[in-house]
């Protein structure tokens, strides 16, 4: 008697719901950080607001979370001029991008935090962070658990993106808040529930808790912490698997690991 050959495995896959690709009204999104990073990813959604908008999609609404202000160690690797010295990033960057593309986007000058009741203006169906260290990204996950468990209005936390880097190397991982209906498919297998970064790498992250994360007090000491282009690289790359996310509605990959100094990256398969 023949043996039953036995059938390849699916290969596993994570599908958007409708609501986020063809919704009536703008996504809302949270973007936490406005620092190195966080300014060239707000650059980068601005330009992906404009594209979707062309493509007769609602776009995005977009807050953006910090109370530092601008110093002189930020200017060069970040986006910011010597006549905005002194200013709040948040506030610099959101006129900025308004002023540009003709967006009404707002900015908040304080963190986003265990702190945080407002769960109007925390909520958000898309929160990227962009922070420096372990304990803020521990935090925000807090935060995120909180909102999802006891708000369920439009803007219910869904997705978390995160973003992450040492000098020449980082990561972007999405993770979701909740589990995400699929629907059934014969040629994959759909993935319900993204696991939150600070669950799947709980470990990576505490071992990086004890950086070193004082401020610069000007740009060649910040050079020995993050390269001139790490920020930038990252940025572009997670603007990408957004990208992604809106245009085809199916995701692969849930992230990515990038090693700038030796040009290499690393996808994060959906599992």
């Amino acid at each position: 008697m023949k043996a039953k050959k036995k059938e390849p495995a699916k290969t596993a896959v994570h599908i958007i719901q409708k609501e986020l690709l063809q919704p009536y009204n703008p996504v809302t999104v949270n973007l936490i950080g406005a620092g190195g990073t966080g300014g060239q990813v707000l650059t980068a959604l601005a330009r992906m607001n404009h594209a979707l908008i062309a493509l007769d999609h609602p776009g995005l609404m977009v807050r953006v979370w910090d109370n530092d202000k601008v110093e002189r160690a930020n200017l060069g690797r970040q986006l910011f001029t010597t006549s905005e010295l002194g200013q709040f990033k948040s506030v610099t960057l959101v006129n900025r991008i308004n002023r540009f593309f003709g967006t009404n986007w707002k900015a908040e000058m304080e963190r986003y935090d265990n702190n945080l009741k407002d769960v109007d203006k925390g909520s958000a169906t898309i929160t990227i962070s962009c922070v420096d260290t372990a304990k803020a990204r521990f935090e925000i996950a807090e935060v995120l658990k909180a909102f999802a468990k006891r708000y369920y209005g439009r803007n219910r936390v869904k997705y978390w993106l995160d973003f992450g880097n040492s000098r020449a190397s980082g990561q972007v991982i999405l993770s979701t808040l909740d589990k995400v209906q699929q629907p059934e498919s014969k040629l994959y297998r759909p993935v319900e529930k993204l696991a939150l970064v600070t669950d799947e790498f709980k470990d990576l992250l505490l071992q990086s808790e004890h950086d070193d994360d004082t401020p610069s007090c000007s740009l060649a000491e910040a050079l020995t912490k993050q390269d001139l282009f790490i920020n930038s690289a990252l940025a572009n790359c997670g603007a990408s698997l957004l990208w992604q996310l809106f245009r085809e509605g199916i995701l692969f990959n849930r992230g990515f690991f990038l090693n700038l100094k030796d040009f290499k990256t690393q996808p994060l398969k959906v599992a």
